[in-house]
């Protein structure tokens, strides 16, 4: 996750509440997904950006994840992601999630 991207995430954390933020992410890989969750979560694993050392415990999803996507219209969805998904390792994407979720996410 960028720098500019961890500063908003921040910035709306701490004006909507942790509570009410939840982050969409989309990488490609899980080892990706999981990195930018972890930011969110449990703060910026490279000590780099706005999120070093600050434990947000944002919710957080992956739009591929089954419990995310049936939260969207499905031609929406099959237009934004369906070709996509097609070629990434959902069960690897919703594995890293899921374990990140489990351990840092306090808002779920």
């Amino acid at each position: 996750m960028d720098l500019e991207n961890q500063k908003r995430v921040k910035e709306f954390a701490e004006q909507y509440g942790p509570e009410n933020v939840v982050v969409v992410v989309g990488a490609a890989e899980g080892e990706a997904a999981g990195l930018a969750a972890e930011t969110v979560t449990a703060g910026d694993p490279t000590y780099a950006g706005p999120l070093t050392g600050v434990q947000l415990g944002l919710t957080v999803f992956h739009v591929c994840e089954p419990e995310l996507k049936e939260e969207f219209d499905p031609e929406v969805y099959d237009e934004q992601v369906g070709m996509m998904e097609m070629v990434l390792d959902v069960d690897d994407i919703v594995e890293e999630m899921t374990a990140i979720r489990d351990e840092y996410c306090k808002y779920l």
